[in-house]
């Protein structure tokens, strides 16, 4: 005679209260076998999994409270927020994401992969693709429905039973048949629904407000609070900054404090007068070589570090704008590129890591193309073809199907190519005001990178990405290609941002979620608040809203370019 099923494994959600002590053992020996060896997979608290589910994923993640019932067929890699329910016989497989209080009725697939399908190979050997699927908050699916790879469901949104998800459903919609459309709101969306809905040609439009107020309100707030963000991360015993309260001081703290002072300010931080400012800036670099080295325990430039290193090719940006913002300047020549020949500088394009890093490769091509902003504006002689063999070199190398330099990797996908086309872009074309020579490949391949939930779904995204992300979106926003999708995004990752501000103390580098909080970079810093202001700019740029923030970047993050080629003036 066979052992009946327990109910629980069918209907888990009670099974905290209900469960017996022999019972809830066994459950927590099914999610230890099922963590044990893989770092890649963690479960919150009171989650329960059923012994009847397949669960074999390369990368899992479950929040507090979230439930696998069983019949249930999970592969890839899922990442669930708290207290979401995976009802019984449920298909969830490729790259997902859920917020938190996503309800997936029986027998719902949601495939974040697809195969190609070209003629000549049967489908069986064709490669697998994946974008992802994005789900928010509060969502509830019925039983029966499928969502497809490469979607985006917004939170609050209900999906009907039996419905096929083929385009991305706006946050708060109700849709349903095949093709689901849309059939009325659960939630009336007020503002960045409303916003991105509108075309680029006619601004903001007449939804915008509600995401317009909003921008206000936290312009206001931002410029009421600076100060206190600012005292935050000032050490009286240093006499200099940090990013937060018990870092050690940076290079790159100074930098942020006076980059946020004068954009929300309109001056320096009061902490310390300008010309003591200057003078520490000033002292810091080496006078042979225009290096400026990261800071050691004494608080004091560390020696034999040249250009290679990543700090000092980052504060080429941060100190020189620092200092332009000050009113002041580098006193001493970069090397870098005063000693630079054409050559040199096609072999060090060469040189740099475009296949396995290309977030790195762009980091040293900004550094190199600020060097050459801060030669110019001091009227330093610039050896004749460095700039031409710059440039040309990045035009002929930028990949036509891409728009980019790089390539992806199997660990992070589009990641290190969008980030760092974002750096070398930065540093080049949008420094110098030179056209992008694949701009609409740009937006295509940020539109495709955004989708993947490892890094934009709830509670996975942080400064650098975001950035990385509304920046190109900005900068090729003249094309007008796929300009409602542009819209669409920037007006979700606006929004989000938004809520991201802790009063008095500003920005953390990364977001908070459950999934999140209580790690170092969820924490409110100078160099989170500095980005985030940024980003926030650009994102309402590309709504047509950024006018009511009140403030407009002017250092490392300026929109506008800061020189032309050829020319030594500002």
């Amino acid at each position: 005679m066979s052992t009946p099923v327990d109910p629980h494994e069918f209907s888990p959600w009670d099974f905290w209260r209900d469960a017996d002590p022999a019972q809830r053992e066994s459950q927590l020996e099914r999610q230890r076998v099922l963590i044990d060896g893989h770092p890649e997979r963690s479960l919150g608290g009171l989650c329960f999994v059923s012994e009847l589910a397949s669960v074999d994923h390369e990368a899992l993640r479950l929040g507090d409270r979230t439930y696998i019932a069983a019949g249930a067929y999970l592969t890839g890699e899922l990442v669930a927020g708290a207290d979401c329910s995976i009802n019984p016989y449920a298909v969830i497989r490729g790259r997902v994401t859920l917020g938190d209080a996503v309800r997936i009725g029986a027998h719902t697939s949601i495939l974040g992969f697809n195969h190609s399908m070209e003629p000549g190979t049967p489908v069986f050997r064709q490669p697998l693709t994946t974008r992802g699927i994005v789900i928010g908050d509060d969502v509830w699916i019925g039983s029966h429905a499928v969502i497809l790879d490469g979607v985006a469901v917004g939170s609050h949104s209900v999906i009907a039973a039996g419905a096929v998800v083929t385009k991305d459903i706006p946050a708060g919609a109700i849709v349903a048949g095949n093709p689901a459309r849309f059939l009325r709101w659960r939630v009336e969306p007020e503002d960045a629904a409303v916003v991105a809905s509108r075309p680029s040609s006619s601004g903001p439009g007449p939804g915008a407000p509600g995401l317009a107020e909003r921008v206000a309100r936290f312009g206001d707030r931002a410029r009421t609070e600076a100060s206190a963000v600012l005292a935050r991360s000032w050490n009286e015993e240093t006499g200099m900054f940090v990013d937060r309260p018990g870092a050690a001081p940076t290079v790159r703290a100074q930098a942020d404090a006076i980059e946020i002072a004068d954009l929300l300010t309109g001056s320096a931080p009061v902490q310390i007068p300008v010309e003591d400012q200057i003078r520490r800036l000033h002292s810091w670099q080496d006078p042979s070589t225009g290096a400026v080295a990261p800071l050691g325990p004494d608080g004091r430039p560390q020696t034999g570090l040249d250009f290679s290193h990543e700090d000092v090719a980052y504060h080429v940006l941060s100190t020189g704008y620092a200092l332009d913002l000050l009113g002041s300047q580098f006193p001493a020549a970069l090397t870098w590129v005063t000693d630079a020949t054409p050559e040199s500088v096609v072999a060090f394009c060469r040189g740099l890591p475009w296949a396995s890093d290309a977030w790195k490769a762009g980091h040293f091509i900004d550094g190199f193309g600020t060097a050459l902003l801060w030669a110019k504006r001091a009227g330093l002689a610039v050896p004749a073809g460095v700039e031409e063999a710059l440039f040309g070199w990045m035009l002929l190398n930028a990949d036509p199907r891409t728009g980019m330099w790089g390539s992806l990797t199997p660990d992070r996908g589009l990641l290190p190519v969008v980030n760092g086309f974002y750096r070398a872009s930065r540093g080049t074309f949008a420094q110098f005001g030179v056209p992008l020579p694949h701009p609409e490949k740009v937006v295509d391949t940020v539109l495709d990178h955004a989708r993947d939930p490892r890094w934009f779904a709830t509670g996975m995204r942080d400064a650098c990405n975001v950035l990385d992300v509304a920046h190109p979106l900005w900068l090729t926003r003249g094309t007008g290609h796929r300009s409602d999708e542009v819209r669409s995004l920037a007006g979700r990752l606006l929004s989000d941002a938004l809520q991201m501000w802790v009063p008095g103390e500003g920005f953390g580098f990364r977001e908070s979620s459950e999934t999140t909080r209580g790690l170092t970079a969820t924490e409110p810093g100078l160099q989170g608040t500095e980005m985030w202001l940024a980003i926030v700019w650009y994102l309402a740029d590309i709504l047509g809203i950024a006018g009511e923030l009140g403030y407009r970047p002017k250092g490392v993050h300026r929109p506008e370019p800061a020189a032309t080629l050829g020319d030594s003036s500002p």
